[in-house]
């Protein structure tokens, strides 16, 4: 198995979650335009999670919070950020570091980011587990019909009745096939 030295899972993760703090950033600045609204849900387990006594007995592994018509003094910085909430007619002041959301959703603009958990031990390099359980409606996409975390790459279909060219490669029984048999002419 090859090791991922670059961490392509680390970096896009990251990459996703900079829209994130850009669209909270505009939100914060200049309100919410139209009728965009956030789904967010996050650890409440994570580091650097602030939550009330009573909202972490009550949403002791995940919360999902709704950003849409009754929400104050949403403060976006680089690591995190916190707003205003009523959670049964009392007020509440959350704070959320970026890395505990486990999911961004804007439904308005069928806009949908389900992170993953980054296992980062060296044992397991390379390899990443759902935060989350997909939900079975639709993927998780960065954009309709994308996907947030990286696809695999497709891997080359044989036309009927072509026959690859292979060569025996060593006495373990692997082939090498010439991919150029398959290409139109």
């Amino acid at each position: 198995m090859t090791v991922d030295y670059i961490r392509y899972d680390i970096l896009t993760q990251d990459a996703l979650r900079a829209v994130v703090r850009t669209v909270l950033a505009d939100a914060a600045a200049k309100g919410l335009p139209g009728d965009h609204h956030f789904f967010i849900s996050f650890d409440t387990r994570a580091e650097g999670v602030g939550l009330s006594p009573r909202l972490r007995a009550e949403y002791p592994t995940e919360m999902k919070i709704v950003l849409q018509h009754q929400f104050w003094d949403l403060i976006v910085t680089e690591r995190a950020f916190e707003v205003g909430l009523s959670f049964g007619g009392v007020p509440e002041r959350l704070v959320v570091p970026f890395p505990a959301i486990t999911r961004f959703e804007d439904p308005c603009a069928r806009f949908d980011i389900q992170f993953v958990r980054i296992v980062e031990d060296d044992e397991a390099a390379g390899e990443a587990e759902p935060a989350t359980p997909a939900r079975r409606d639709r993927p998780p996409a960065a954009v309709p019909g994308g996907s947030a975390a990286p696809k695999p790459a497709p891997q080359p279909t044989a036309k009927p009745n072509a026959q690859p060219d292979a060569t025996p490669e060593s006495s373990s029984g692997a082939e090498v096939v010439r991919l150029d048999r398959f290409r139109k002419k």
